[in-house]
């Protein structure tokens, strides 16, 4: 593939992941629920996202279903301490939590946070 050819084709996924990324924010925009990137450490908030990824991984010895919430503007962790799975919970299913934000080791997250399946 010529430089000129590659160059475009990357500039092309790159908009594409830019646009699904303004997708997201119009689609998840809404007066109760706050983008990602504006929630404050250790506020109560409610967050409305995408999930990219699911998995289990065990934190203290003690089982944890963790899944990782993109909105548009941000990304955060989602942990469920003592799950090893939840139905409905899958990567590429929408969601929508309610808890408080924290980090950890430097990564935003929320512990077992309420939660609704958004069809």
């Amino acid at each position: 593939m010529s430089k000129g050819r590659l160059r475009e084709t990357l500039r092309h996924w790159a908009n594409n992941e830019d646009q699904h990324a303004r997708d997201l924010q119009e689609e998840y925009a809404a007066a109760s629920v706050t983008p990602i990137a504006d929630a404050a450490d250790r506020a109560l908030v409610r967050l409305r996202g995408t999930l990219r990824t699911v998995t289990l991984r065990p934190r203290g010895g003690v089982p944890a279903l963790e899944a990782e919430l993109f909105d548009g503007t941000g990304v955060v962790t989602i942990v469920w301490l003592g799950r090893r799975r939840i139905a409905g919970i899958s990567p590429g299913r929408s969601l929508q939590v309610q808890g408080r934000i924290g980090r950890h080791q430097g990564e935003r997250i929320l512990y077992n946070p309420r939660y609704e399946l958004i069809p």
